[in-house]
């Protein structure tokens, strides 16, 4: 029987080909729904693990977006700022001074975060909300004012969440473009910052980030097979969010600009005219719909500052030569190759997938090739802008954080890695550096919290020390502690 053979059968007439892709299709999702669902598993029984707190500066300007919206129906941010300030929460050096006292041109006070976690977190917050105005009607004494903890805790497990679901997300990407990709998105995601920011700090932008630009990604990649009005559209939409969520984010959109720029060329070489008036028709409809969803982030801008964009303090911080390009990677006391080794790994696989993809996935191995050169740009272009901020040291905070939206790439390349060392030696050779890199940052987060390192800066014999001396004698007591006393890794770290 031929694959275009048609089988008839009770008045219905079924294509034997079709029968084939279904049978594929099926094996396919019997082989991924195991491990993935073993993975959800394993996220639900994690989830004591989050943090539900917010304490850093940044977490409480996020958060304040969305509780001054929500119950105040404003931007004025001074009640929100001021609760956290007066329990003691913020009294990071500078917080006072820059969001208690300084003022916008337009009389609110400063904030620089974006809109789009708030976006985000919404529907976490809406249920916090109605579960607390439940509880009271039966006598409960939780306050209703969008500070307490279920509406904390709304948030943080939201970020975890969306953190997961990029996880799941990055997954299916590198499934799709090289036929394998649960174990590299395991790999990444227990081996990189995600992991800090989605139980330690979840307040943070960057769990959000690794969501919704993998959630781009993932649109890009189904996208790209037409090209359609509407496909384009629902980019362009991921693309105004991910501007919302991180603004450096929008860099990322690199790739597909490119990958529809191509299209385009080729088909005004090739005198498709019709196709030419699709795709343009679409890059347009595009255009409006990213300014459409954008607007409550441009809104948002003209009434704190009285113009679209950041505060001046934010953009005063930006050289465009990006100086700190090569520092942001390979400093020995900030560089994201030292913090996150498994970095070196993914893009090792990228690079490999730009040369000679192996052709397991979806995608034919031209197409693989393709998406293999646009992700390195689009990670190029994450340096560049990384490399260009004058805070590039990150110092303070854990890991190049900044790097975290590339959490979708990275599982890609380490997936192309994995997916082409056959032979036994490179097998062990990439699970031994696959195993390090994971206890490195496991190391890293255990010292970080506990007060064991510099949070400044890596010390590079200090903290591999800790990381395979210390930290293994230290994991009961530690372990305890993250559990029952979580509140003692938020004290001073001694240095």
């Amino acid at each position: 029987m031929t694959a275009s053979h048609t089988i008839r059968m009770k008045g219905s007439t079924v294509e034997a080909g079709s029968l084939d892709q279904a049978g594929a299709d099926r094996r396919r999702w019997r082989g991924i729904s195991s491990p993935g669902w073993l993975m959800v598993l394993v996220f639900v029984l994690s989830l004591p693990a989050i943090t539900p707190r917010l304490y850093a500066a940044d977490e409480i300007e996020y958060f304040a977006y969305l509780r001054s919206w929500w119950f105040d129906r404003d931007l004025s941010f001074d009640n929100e700022y001021r609760y956290f300030y007066d329990r003691g929460i913020a009294h990071a050096f500078g917080f006072r001074e820059t969001f208690l006292e300084l003022q916008t041109k337009t009389g609110l006070r400063l904030n620089f975060a974006t809109i789009g976690c708030g976006i985000l977190w919404a529907p976490f917050y809406a249920v916090a909300d109605l579960a607390v105005a439940g509880a009271r009607r039966f006598g409960s004494g939780v306050a209703a004012d969008g500070f307490s903890r279920p509406y904390l805790a709304a948030v943080t497990y939201g970020s975890a969440v969306y953190g997961f679901l990029a996880v799941l997300i990055s997954a299916s990407v590198a499934h799709r473009v090289v036929g394998r990709g649960t174990g590299a998105a395991v790999l990444v995601w227990l081996s990189t910052p995600l992991l800090f920011y989605m139980y330690v700090a979840p307040g943070m932008a960057h769990a959000c980030s690794a969501f919704v630009v993998a959630a781009f990604v993932a649109v890009w990649l189904r996208v790209r097979d037409r090209w359609s009005v509407g496909g384009i559209a629902a980019l362009a939409a991921l693309g105004a969010l991910m501007a919302m969520v991180r603004e450096q984010d929008v860099l990322l959109g690199i790739g597909p600009a490119v990958d529809l720029a191509a299209t385009l060329g080729k088909a005004a070489w090739e005198r498709r005219g019709d196709t030419v008036r699709r795709l343009v028709g679409g890059a347009v409809a595009g255009a409006v719909v990213f300014g459409v969803v954008y607007l409550p982030q441009a809104l948002a801008y003209l009434e704190l500052y009285g113009h679209v964009g950041p505060a001046p303090q934010v953009s005063s911080k930006m050289t465009w030569t990006a100086p700190h390009a090569i520092e942001v990677l390979l400093s020995p006391e900030h560089g994201f190759f030292y913090w996150t080794p498994l970095a070196v790994l993914a893009l090792i696989g990228l690079v490999w997938l730009a040369l000679r993809p192996t052709g397991g996935g979806a995608v034919d191995v031209a197409s693989a090739r393709w998406i293999g050169l646009l992700a390195l740009l689009m990670v190029a272009a994450q340096i560049y802008v990384n490399g260009s901020i004058e805070s590039w040291t990150q110092a303070g905070a854990f890991g190049q954080r900044r790097f975290v939206g590339l959490t979708v790439l990275l599982v890609l390349g380490v997936a192309q890695v994995l997916s082409s060392a056959r032979a036994r030696a490179p097998r062990v050779t990439v699970a031994v550096f696959a195993g390090l890199c994971l206890w490195w940052n496991l190391g890293l987060m255990a010292q970080f919290g506990a007060g064991m390192m510099d949070r400044q800066r890596l010390q590079l014999q200090r903290n591999a020390y800790n990381t395979f001396v210390t930290v293994p004698l230290r994991i009961p007591e530690l372990a305890y502690r993250y559990l029952f006393n979580r509140g003692s890794f938020y004290q001073q770290p001694q240095r």
